[in-house]
């Protein structure tokens, strides 16, 4: 099995981003107008790579986001093991003064190695991680070599820490932005190794 390259990219923009609402597994919200104009630049700079499957979470906006491929017959297939994380309670809450001192006291707790702690109602991190290598191994093991694989900001964030082997204490040096690339290319020994990083090019005349 030749080794494979991994094209992640986040979903377009929704009106939960641009208004600074938490979004989550809980809240299925398709793309914007910006979301879309999002999803077009991206295929207009990638649809000659020769994708040999696509994948998606099971949440709306992935799959709107790579809809241009998709709609080439390319094999597309839905992995909810990479929904986005739960964030219980203050799924579909505004980002408040109060809300971000718990955000940063959250992150501070997951840096300092709780990768335990959880919102309400919501996952923690290792939590995420358990359901996630399941759809990792799946994407490890898919016919063909190219992938494009598109899901979610701070599930990115645990896919990357997982498939490059860091410590989830340190997920939060992975940034991304709505839309962008991260590109993976496996390597002989079955490790990845990262070519791009929050890759935007494309995006500039946006």
């Amino acid at each position: 099995m030749n080794p494979k390259k991994i094209y992640l990219v986040r979903h377009g923009q929704t009106d939960f981003n641009l208004k600074g609402v938490v979004q989550g597994s809980g809240i299925d919200a398709p793309i914007n107008e910006t979301g879309q104009k999002q999803a077009k630049a991206f295929f207009e700079a990638y649809k000659n790579v020769k994708f040999d499957h696509l994948y998606h979470t099971e949440l709306i906006r992935t799959r709107q986001s790579i809809q241009n491929f998709i709609d080439l017959n390319i094999p597309t297939t839905e992995l909810p093991e990479l929904n986005e994380i739960s964030w219980g309670k203050y799924e579909g809450t505004p980002m408040t003064p109060e809300e971000g001192e718990y955000y940063k006291h959250m992150l501070s707790q997951w840096q300092m190695g709780n990768l335990d702690y959880a919102i309400e109602g919501g996952e923690s991190p290792n939590v995420v991680a358990s359901r996630m290598k399941p759809g990792i191994e799946k994407l490890k093991k898919a016919e063909g070599e190219t992938l494009l694989v598109c899901m979610h900001g701070r599930a990115m964030r645990i896919f990357l820490s997982l498939i490059l082997n860091y410590d989830l204490r340190y997920m939060d040096n992975f940034p991304h932005n709505n839309l962008c690339l991260y590109l993976l290319q496996e390597l002989g020994d079955g490790t990845f190794r990262l070519e791009k990083a929050n890759e935007q090019e494309h995006l500039k005349n946006l």
